[in-house]
Parts: C-alpha cells; sequence; structure tokens
C-alpha cells in the first residue's frame, strides 16, 4: 500500500499539459450556449476576441491554443443542414490558420495547434502555409493532422458524394506525411540562407534541392518555397483512434487528442499506441503525451458548480447535440422515436454507439436520443467534471492515474468565463498539488521546447521519424539522401 501512494504522489510531481480547447465559431462543444447572457463565443468574427484570450491564457501559463476546425457542415441529423445552421452547431465556422498571427504577435510564450486536414488540401501548398506562420510566431506552431470525416466536406471541395474510404484516407495521409518531411526537412540544408551582402548571394544554391517525389497519391518535384522555419515541422498533434489511425499516431503523433467518456476507455488505446510506437517505429511511447477533451465547471461551492451546470443546460441546443453527434458518428438519430430505447434497435451500429455512452450511467436509466442529446450538449464528447476546484482537480487526477494521460484539453461551457473560472478556480488548486507550473519552462522558446520542457528542442525528437529528413547544418547533400 505505502509503495503504490508512493508511486502515485511520484506522478502527481508531473505537470500537467493544458490546453484551452477551441473553434472559430460560437458555442463549439456546447451547441446552443451562446444564447447565455453572458457567453460570448458568437464574437469569434472579431480578431480581438482572440488576442484577448491569447493574453488571458498566457499569463496564466497555459501550454497552448488548440483549434479544431471542420470543413463542410453537420447535415447528416435530418439529413439536413438546418438543425447546425438553426442552433449554430459549429456552423458558420471560420477557417482558423489565419488568426494565429494575430494571437501571437501579442504574446511570446503560448502555443498555438491548428488543426488541419490532408485529404483536402496539396501538400506543397500547406507547407508553405505552415512554414510561413511558424516564421511569424516564432516557431509556437502545432499542427493537428486529421483525415476529415464529413461527407459535407467531400461535395463541396471535391465535388464527390463521399470521401475517400477511412483507410484510404489514412493511406494518403501517409505519403502525405512523407511529402511534409521532404519539404519541410530535407529540401534546404539548416544553413542554406547565408545573407552574403559582399557577395551578394541570398541562398546557396548547392544547399537547396528539389525533393523528387512521385508516389501513388501525389508528384512534388520542390523544392519548398521557404526557408526552414524556427521548427522546421510544426509540432505535430494528432487524434485518430481507429486501428490505422492508432498506427500514424504511433509513428507520427508527439501529442495525441482523446475524447472519451472515461479513463478507462482511452487507457487500453493509449497503451497500444505507445506500444506500437516502441515495437513499430522505434520511439519511446512515454514521449508521446496525451491530452483528454473535459469541460469543466467550476464553482467555489459544489452548490455554486451545480446550480451553473443546471443553468448551463437550461440553454444547450437538444437539435444542435444531435446535429454534431450525427456528424461525429454518421448516424441519423431523427429516425427513432422519442422515447425509443437505442440500445434494443436493429442497427448494430446505433446499438454499440449508445452503449458506449451508457456503460458508464446508472444502470437502470434509459437511453433515447434525447438522453444522447442530454450527454453531448455541453461538453460534446467528453466528460464533464462539475465541482469545487478540489472536486476537480480529484477527478483529472483519476485520469492521469486511470487513463495515462498527460494533459487536457478544457473546452468551454462559456466564452470566456469558463477560462476565467480554471484560471482563477482550478490552476491554483493544481499547483498546490504539483501538477502545473510556475511559467514556462523555455520563456519565449518554441512550441516544442516548452512542450517537451527542453531548450533548445526545436525540432522533432531524435527518435521521430521526421528527424531523419533533416538536412542539417554542414552536412553535404551527397551525404544526406532524402529517405523514400
Amino acid at each position: 500500500m505505502a509503495a503504490t501512494t508512493l508511486a502515485v504522489q511520484t506522478r502527481q510531481k508531473k505537470p500537467l499539459i493544458v490546453n484551452a480547447f477551441v473553434e472559430m465559431c460560437s458555442g463549439h462543444q456546447s451547441p446552443g450556449l451562446w444564447r447565455h447572457p453572458d457567453d460570448e463565443s458568437w464574437k469569434f468574427n472579431d480578431l480581438d476576441h482572440w488576442v484577448e484570450l491569447a493574453k488571458l491564457l498566457e499569463e496564466a501559463k497555459f501550454h497552448g491554443i488548440f483549434i479544431a476546425d471542420v470543413l463542410g457542415g453537420y447535415d447528416v441529423y435530418k439529413n439536413s443542414l438546418d438543425p447546425a445552421v438553426i442552433s449554430g452547431a459549429q456552423w458558420p465556422v471560420n477557417e482558423p490558420l489565419s488568426v494565429v498571427p494575430a494571437m501571437a504577435a501579442a504574446t511570446k510564450n503560448i502555443g498555438f495547434g491548428v488543426t488541419i486536414s490532408t485529404t483536402y488540401e496539396q501538400p506543397y501548398h500547406l507547407a508553405r502555409r505552415l512554414a510561413t506562420v511558424d516564421h511569424l510566431t516564432k516557431g509556437r506552431l502545432g499542427w493537428n493532422v486529421v483525415t476529415s470525416y464529413l461527407d459535407s466536406a467531400a461535395r463541396n471541395i471535391h465535388g464527390k458524394a463521399t470521401q475517400l474510404a477511412h483507410d484510404d484516407r489514412y493511406a494518403q495521409a501517409e505519403e502525405y506525411m512523407k511529402v511534409m518531411y521532404k519539404l519541410f526537412q530535407s529540401s534546404w540544408r539548416d544553413d542554406a540562407v547565408i545573407l552574403d551582402r559582399e557577395r551578394g548571394i541570398y541562398t546557396d544554391p548547392a544547399l537547396v534541392r528539389e525533393i523528387n517525389h512521385k508516389g501513388k497519391f501525389f508528384d512534388v518535384p520542390g523544392p519548398a518555397i521557404t526557408q526552414p522555419s524556427p521548427q522546421r515541422t510544426p509540432l505535430l498533434l494528432q487524434a485518430g483512434t481507429s486501428r490505422a489511425g492508432k498506427i500514424f499516431a504511433a509513428q507520427h503523433a508527439e501529442a495525441i487528442f482523446t475524447s472519451a467518456h472515461s479513463p478507462a476507455v482511452c487507457a487500453k488505446s493509449i497503451t497500444e499506441i505507445r506500444e506500437l510506437a516502441r515495437t513499430e517505429f522505434g520511439r519511446d511511447g512515454n514521449k508521446i503525451k496525451v491530452l483528454a477533451l473535459v469541460t469543466p465547471i467550476l464553482g467555489r461551492t459544489e452548490e455554486e458548480a451545480q446550480a451553473k451546470h443546471a443553468e448551463y443546460r437550461k440553454y444547450a441546443s437538444t437539435e444542435g447535440a444531435l446535429a454534431l453527434f450525427g456528424g461525429w458518428t454518421g448516424i441519423d438519430l431523427d429516425q427513432y422515436g422519442d422515447d425509443e430505447e437505442l440500445r434494443e434497435v436493429e442497427s448494430n451500429a446505433v446499438k454499440s454507439t449508445v452503449t458506449g455512452y451508457a456503460k458508464f450511467s446508472p444502470q437502470n436509466s434509459k437511453w433515447t436520443k434525447h438522453t444522447v442529446a442530454e450527454h453531448v450538449a455541453i461538453g460534446g464528447n467528453g466528460p464533464i467534471i462539475v465541482g469545487t476546484p478540489e472536486q476537480v482537480a480529484d477527478g483529472l487526477e483519476r485520469w492521469v492515474e486511470e487513463g495515462g494521460v498527460d494533459g487536457f484539453n478544457f473546452a468551454y461551457a462559456l466564452f470566456p468565463q469558463s477560462f476565467k473560472d480554471i484560471i482563477e478556480l482550478l490552476l491554483p488548486e493544481l499547483r498546490k498539488r504539483g501538477l502545473f507550473w510556475d511559467d514556462y519552462a523555455v520563456p519565449g522558446g518554441t512550441y516544442r521546447e516548452n512542450f517537451y520542457g527542453e531548450p533548445g528542442q526545436k525540432h522533432p525528437l531524435p527518435e521521430h521519424v521526421a528527424a531523419k529528413f533533416q538536412w542539417r547544418a554542414g552536412v553535404p547533400a551527397e551525404e544526406h539522401q532524402i529517405p523514400e
């Protein structure tokens, strides 16, 4: 027993990674809450809205701002976009990378993780955009690599009725990453830009080369049009939980974003990814950091927190929640009756999905489409932890101990009040427990340096697949072949 207690105390001393989880829309994970008089998420078109958020979070020492994105509307529910349009369920939604330089200009330390799909943008163009923003932020950019999941995006971007099949999207993403590594890491030597004013040489042409990539999905001659940025490759984030997604994460991800109903649900997946990283890709799986989605609702007393939760429920949109659920799962719950028990319907997809939600609810509870809506209407597909700072911190520690997570992406119920509550009430409690740092590990450093807490660790770790692509200063071209 004493050994167990000592182990827990040791783990408690490991500071958590803390991000804010947002999207350039109203409500994000809590559709309908934009109607609350204290919510300001509907101001997402205003640049000051985002700049003030970045300043607020940096002052509180958040590691980063994780910006989600979708490229289509949620139109599975009722076979219509209307429920999302009416409720404002991630609709309308703006492009996330554009706002990052403005937030970076007002801050010095906080990182920015931006969601961008490999399915709908050519790698050469994206490499330029990401490198540009990494330069403008002085190396504080992260890339959440996704393959997308909405057929509405496929119809609008590629003119096709549906997306590529799931595993085909990951096969394409695998080749996409190779192209990106070649552009980011291999087409310019670290010291290619020499700025020799006497001889009039800006860049040594011998230190820039074509990548000549020819693959199943992409033909990219290169070289990259931008010079190497501070991190060369942005910090890589990923959220796949399928078999293909786990293999992809085990090779490429430096951080994994997970959303699950309880620590037990994600623990097995985390263990599997870390083991795959070790056995298949020669990585230390423990260096892959896992961040869980959580929506804390805090009060100075338990009664105050519960009262907030009850008040937020009054503004939550059932239709918006079912629209989001339909997009996430591909399941239209409109075809079922208001009182129909969804664990007893014929559809295996519906039964298995709803059973997953219900697994950690009271045994005698009934799960109808309205139960599902209530479950996801605040906090989306992750847990809500309601209580005092001590109670919420206890809940987070449970996720660390039972789920093996390294930190949290905190979603909001009210913007920005939820983040202000976290800053005022929760972070002091986490600090008291040794679970949150007092300051950035590398003030003025890159996202990757502060993420790992290692000064000088601007580029991917030596064990990461991207590292073998890097054309390092002083290395002749013939001694560094571009990996295939």
